[in-house]
């Protein structure tokens, strides 16, 4: 198969500016936002701002808890995020259930949805549902039979039949067999999801708006990567995990992370070319224009902890072939538009691995203003090749970060950006928090900078997106057209301007 070609790395090289949103806090019906009407809409949004850039978490099907770093397949898009208004346009849904904000109601529609395309599709839809099927075999014919099996066995893929965990022939055959309606709805089910992507790209590139996804390092250990290349990660020969991906104690947790994910066989994977992460890629370059990697510091070394240490404290780190990654997905690609997230414990050995292969880094202004001049993230120490942010999803809004700082630290804020505030706990004069933050984002030199969604509509903590280590209340937050100011585009489009952050600027 042809690789595509990539969007041009010098995207990243323009002065843009935008905001930090996923597609589940959009607004609308239903338990989560999604790739109907309300995407486009806030692609407008965008535009009329004169932001260039759209950020969001990973899109793919998630697990229990719903976090986005935490998913079924490297490649395969949630099904949540389906629009259904697109699908009744089609002609294969005939009505909208009146209960969308019943968990039940989506998956009931995308079936109805499903016998619907079966009944009425023409052969020019098809046809394109077979071209689908034949370009993205790499990943989705594992995907289908791997959920369905998943599906029928309620159960993780190392707790199947042992036939069906080491993927003996006999033993797939006759899955494909006993499944093979519900693989072939799988199948349709992510047609409709890259076909409603490809559509919502087309719209926001038409209006100067790129889109800019995530990829999580690792992946989860019941994924259908996991069971069909088991030999890539570290396991026991019965599949359980024999060491797990965290990080050490750091700003976000006193004993560290334990994510649990299994980590790489990187020997193997670089043996066999890095087949497995060149096809990660590519599905990614399908989806977006820019593509941050989470957790860059992990290329250069992981932190390796014992799948029987409940917490991350006794871990260590191993070395990683990142150099030899990354050389390998330039001669597949060329040059890339990946910006690494290099936050957490940072070695001068990562950042010349990520200088070395011309990826930005994070600036993160929250961060800031903890300790002295010598602070890698204060303004003044920016480089174009960054990307700056008020604040990420881990992150408090910076208004509820700004409410949490002792006194003497909002004294301190408020003297480096120039605004005296009123003591003892008010904002600092002419603009209140957020805005003297997001000013600072938009005036950096960072050729990027990107404004959660939140600070932009002034939200205070009980809006944040995530709290590490946590594993309850997460990555349910939406917002409401209602909390959008009428002024805010206007106000948006100044600090743009005003800052040259529009892309034809200069």
């Amino acid at each position: 198969m042809t690789s595509p070609a990539p969007t041009s790395a010098a995207t990243l090289h323009q002065r843009r500016a935008g905001l930090l949103l996923h597609i589940t806090s959009l607004p609308g019906p239903g338990s989560c936002g999604d790739l109907g009407w309300e995407a486009f809409n806030f692609v407008n949004f965008l535009a009329d701002s004169g932001l260039s850039v759209w950020q969001m978490l990973p899109v793919g099907p998630p697990q229990g808890d719903f976090s986005p770093y935490q998913t079924s397949s490297a490649h395969a898009g949630d099904p949540r995020l389906i629009g259904l208004d697109a699908l009744l346009k089609s002609g294969w849904l005939d009505q909208l259930p009146d209960n969308l904000d019943d968990p039940r109601a989506k998956p009931a529609a995308l079936r109805l949805a499903y016998h619907g395309f079966r009944q009425v599709a023409g052969d020019g839809d098809r046809a394109a549902l077979a071209r689908f099927s034949d370009q993205h075999a790499y990943w989705l014919d594992d995907y289908a039979l791997f959920r369905a099996i998943s599906e029928d066995r309620a159960a993780p893929w190392w707790q199947w039949p042992k036939g069906l965990r080491t993927r003996e022939s006999r033993a797939l055959k006759q899955a494909r067999s006993k499944l093979a309606a519900r693989i072939d709805y799988i199948r349709w089910e992510q047609f409709v999801f890259f076909s409603q992507w490809a559509a919502l790209r087309e719209h926001a590139n038409s209006r100067g708006v790129r889109l800019f996804g995530d990829m999580p390092i690792f992946v989860a250990h019941d994924s259908a990567e996991v069971w069909a290349r088991p030999d890539d990660f570290d396991l026991n020969p019965e599949g359980s995990t024999r060491v797990v991906a965290g990080v050490p104690p750091d700003y976000f947790s006193e004993t560290g992370q334990r994510w649990g994910n299994p980590l790489y066989r990187w020997d193997r994977l670089q043996a066999n070319g890095f087949g497995f992460w060149i096809d990660r890629i590519r599905t990614q370059l399908s989806l977006f224009d820019i593509i941050r990697i989470d957790h860059f510091r992990g290329f250069e070394a992981y932190w390796e902890i014992p799948a029987s240490e409940p917490v991350a404290i006794k871990g260590n780190w191993v070395q990683a072939p990142g150099d030899a990654l990354f050389e390998r997905l330039a001669d597949e690609f060329g040059a890339l538009p990946l910006v690494a997230e290099d936050l957490g414990v940072i070695t001068d050995e990562v950042t010349a691995l990520r200088k070395k292969h011309c990826m930005p880094g994070m600036k993160i202004l929250q961060f800031a203003f903890d300790g002295g001049a010598d602070n890698p993230y204060l303004p003044f120490r920016h480089e174009t090749d960054s990307v700056v942010y008020t604040g990420t999803h881990d992150n408090d809004t910076t208004l509820g970060w700004f409410r949490s700082l002792e006194d003497a630290d909002r004294w301190h804020l408020a003297d480096y950006l120039g605004y005296p505030a009123t003591p003892p706990t008010g904002d600092p004069i002419g603009e209140p928090m957020p805005w003297p933050l997001i000013r600072a984002a938009l005036a950096s030199v960072a050729n990027l900078a990107i404004i959660p969604m939140q600070d932009v509509l002034e939200l205070d903590g009980f809006s944040r997106m995530n709290r590490p280590g946590t594993t309850e209340g997460n990555w349910t937050w939406r917002f409401d057209w209602s909390a959008v100011d009428p002024g805010l585009a206007e106000r948006l489009r100044h600090l743009v301007d005003l800052y040259g952050r529009q892309p034809d600027a200069g």
